[in-house]
């Protein structure tokens, strides 16, 4: 007699999943290829990879776990979530560094061929959590992956080493038929991907297929979940990382202006990826150049904004801190350019994978002498594509360096896209001189192109004459190029006086972020909003200079909360200017927010 058990389907609106190994268990691979076939399929889909501080961390331990995060929806969201629906570990570290945040009764699916002695000891296991109880709040669902993974490639003759790196598909497949995802995807990603190595390809695709098949038929699943479709804004999407976005972004600002873009950097996480998808635009009139160190990628954008290209460099704290003296020399020559930093957590080499936003602060303030800049913030990754095209606008506007401050949460991190109308999108024309230097109504010097016929003049580190940009120790000159400088930046305040209030523009409380906190920030305000609360909130890009106009809005709120994953420099920086109480809400925990977290600190004060 066949029995065959019934399995309920189960609608759900939103599930966070996570995926944990080591990070030569194909992590990242794993959760990319789940978002990217939730995103085909119609969700709305945000992720957090999370990766190992150190390079090569020994296997099985607890600084060796790699993760990857996403939350898929029906509905529109804004984060990767707060509470795991399903966690799905490939040994007793991961488990072990993911466990406490799966919600009770949510699902964790484990390789119990990992959870030997030695690899429990390496997670600092006394007893084998398959045996202690440990795990009896959740559904937990041991399988033999890396037996199962064998069984299901031994048709291609792989050696065994090679062929146990396929138990991430076979994971996969195993989620897949959970949340009634097809494998179609991934399944022509693994032939174009292994198109060389075609027994590789295989034996992945079979992996991912054995797991489905598992999943479907070993009846261990009592339910099955479904997401619909989400209701998103019609139009063409991607999905995307704010570190491709910058990339795509570079590639679009050189055709615009039909002219060579030069993007300069040293690699350093988590900035490095941005060089890597640059390098794939070479074709858009973009070159790049991998320096030998930071100052030298500095230096490189120095001389290219001198002649006259477009000019970018990337980097991460450390490196912005190598590259202020090279700044400095660009703010004297009044050269335009862009200066990317994707924040950590530091100081020092610190916690180089982990979000952080440290770097406020240096890129206002760290540098010799009188030496302003503007200082602008993308708040999604998407924003990050529209954000640096808004960054060359103003530095080619204002012949002035401009520093663009990302973080890891953004720069890592995925959203479906809607891609924009490029005849929407601003047009850059840089306009170079034609006649002996002069500056405009608003003291702004022209671009002079070196080797111009008839043209030439007197560039560098020391301090030129305001009228004949002769070599000047002049006092009163000095005064007066330092109130020049500091002018044409503050006008940026006017070229971006960007500020949206979510909410209404007076209350009991308005929250107020920057950067990649945007998402979980809007998530407590539009929570808190649904049960009747006075809450606003408000997402500054534009740190420095900050707007004046922000003083009226401030003064129409109770109370001024500020978040931000550090220890209150913008509190500091809005105490300092508009001379308000604030009531700081600070992280400095490698992790980003979370959405609980927030709304408890705003119902507290409620």
């Amino acid at each position: 007699v066949l029995v065959v058990m019934a399995i309920a389907h189960i609608e759900k609106q939103t599930v966070v999943a996570r995926f944990a190994g080591d990070s030569g268990d194909g992590i990242q691979v794993t959760g990319s290829q789940f978002t990217s076939t939730s995103a085909m399929l119609g969700n709305d889909v945000h992720t957090l990879p999370d990766f190992p501080a150190e390079i090569r961390a020994p296997l099985g331990t607890l600084p060796g776990v790699s993760g990857f995060q996403l939350s898929f929806s029906s509905a529109n969201i804004h984060t990767p979530g707060d509470e795991l629906d399903i966690l799905v570990a490939f040994n007793p570290a991961a488990l072990k560094s993911n466990i406490a945040d799966l919600t009770p009764g949510g699902i964790v699916i484990l390789n119990e061929n990992a959870f030997t002695a030695k690899d429990l000891a390496k997670a600092d296991y006394q007893q084998s959590p398959l045996e202690d109880g440990s795990l009896n709040a959740f559904q937990c669902f041991p399988l033999p992956l890396t037996e199962l993974t064998q069984q299901a490639t031994a048709e291609i003759n792989l050696p065994r080493s090679k062929a146990l790196k396929c138990k991430n598909m076979f994971a996969l497949g195993v989620v897949y038929w959970l949340f009634d995802r097809t494998t179609a995807y991934t399944e022509q990603w693994l032939a174009e991907k292994y198109a060389a190595t075609p027994a590789v390809a295989k034996a992945n695709q079979l992996a991912l297929a054995a797991g489905y098949n598992f999943a479907l038929t070993a009846e261990l699943f009592a339910e099955r979940y479904q997401v619909q479709k989400a209701q998103l804004a019609t139009g063409h999407y991607r999905q995307i990382t704010g570190n491709e976005a910058f990339a795509l972004a570079c590639a679009y600002v050189a055709t615009s202006a039909n002219t060579t873009l030069l993007f300069s950097s040293y690699p350093i996480t988590p900035a490095s990826t941005v060089l890597h998808e640059v390098v794939k635009y070479n074709s858009f009139q973009v070159q790049t150049f991998q320096a030998e160190d930071e100052i030298a990628a500095m230096s490189a954008t120095v001389g290219a904004a001198y002649g006259g290209s477009l000019a970018i460099t990337c980097t991460s704290g450390p490196g912005l801190d190598l590259k202020a003296e090279a700044i400095g020399l660009a703010v004297m020559a009044e050269l335009p350019m862009v200066i990317l930093d994707i924040q950590r957590a530091g100081p020092s080499t610190g916690m180089p994978t982990k979000p952080e936003q440290s770097d406020l602060l240096t890129a206002i303030y760290g540098r010799h002498g009188e030496c302003p800049v503007p200082v602008l913030a993308p708040a999604t990754p998407g924003e990050c594509f529209h954000m640096l095209i808004k960054a060359f606008e103003i530095a080619i506007k204002q012949m002035t360096p401009v520093i663009v401050l990302s973080d890891a949460y953004l720069a890592l991190g995925a959203e479906p896209w809607l891609i924009p109308d490029v005849e929407m999108l601003p047009k850059l024309i840089p306009q170079y001189a034609s006649e002996p230097m002069t500056r405009d109504d608003n003291q702004i010097r022209s671009w002079v192109k070196p080797g111009t016929v008839d043209l030439q003049y007197r560039t560098g580190g020391l301090e030129k004459d305001l009228k004949t940009n002769e070599i000047s120790y002049d006092p009163d000159n000095h005064a007066a190029m330092i109130a020049l400088r500091a002018n044409k930046v503050q006008q940026v305040e006017i070229l971006f006086n960007d500020f949206d209030i979510i909410g209404e523009r007076q209350g009991d409380i308005l929250l107020v972020g920057w950067g990649g906190t945007y998402g979980t920030l809007l998530s407590a305000i539009e929570d808190l909003r649904a049960l009747g609360h006075a809450v606003s909130l408000l997402q500054i890009r534009c740190l420095y200079p900050l707007p004046t106009s922000l003083e009226a809005v401030f003064n129409r709120f109770a109370k001024i909360i500020v978040a931000e994953l550090n220890s209150g420099q913008l509190a500091s920086l809005l105490r300092s200017k508009f001379v308000i109480a604030t009531i700081e809400l600070n992280k400095v925990t490698g992790k980003p927010f979370l959405v609980g977290e927030v709304k408890q600190k705003l119902l507290a004060e409620l």
